[in-house]
């Protein structure tokens, strides 16, 4: 398609479309989504035009880990770190006593995220602003991520979960 016929297509002028092609200007989100109409995609197809590919694998050897096994707590994000992406998936595992929560676990999550956890082994107790939920195997909870929170073990057996936290915000 020449850049005349995606002028034509889209709305947006040729000199225009020169610009944004060779990096001398950056559209409006309105000037992209013209862009993409006219390329017949969605916005966010054309914004990740650049990337490598649609599929991300992460290998069981490349996640990145974390937390303190004297302590009793590991955990390991099991998505890609991208640019634009919304949640992480991380699986955490606590031996008997243990909690998640600790001066070198992650930090508190950005202002409006939210946090889903299911529980596939074992118990758990998830302190939320305070407040304390009673979880077992096969239970999912969703709260704001944003919020002081932690998970605790308070079982004589091991427990593991997976959580997602994902960008956006609050829901009222």
């Amino acid at each position: 398609m020449s850049l005349r016929d995606l002028a034509a297509r889209s709305g947006v002028s040729a000199p225009m479309l020169s610009q944004v092609e060779r990096g001398e200007t950056s559209p409006t989100l309105t000037v992209a989504a013209r862009i993409a109409a006219g390329l017949e995609l969605r916005l966010s197809q054309l914004l990740r035009l650049d990337e490598g590919g649609s599929v991300t694998i992460v290998r069981a050897s490349q996640r990145q880990r974390g937390g303190n096994a004297r302590r009793g707590h590991r955990f390991e994000v099991l998505t890609a770190a991208q640019p634009g992406q919304r949640a992480e998936l991380s699986r955490h595992t606590l031996a008997p006593g243990s909690a998640t929560g600790a001066a070198d676990d992650p930090p508190m999550h950005e202002p409006g995220s939210r946090e889903t956890a299911v529980i596939e082994r074992g118990r758990v107790l998830l302190v939320c602003d305070g407040q304390r939920y009673p979880l077992q195997q096969g239970d999912c909870v969703t709260f704001d991520a944003d919020l002081p929170h932690h998970f605790e073990n308070p079982t004589e057996d091991d427990a593991a979960f997976l959580a997602v936290v994902s960008a956006g915000l609050r829901r009222s």
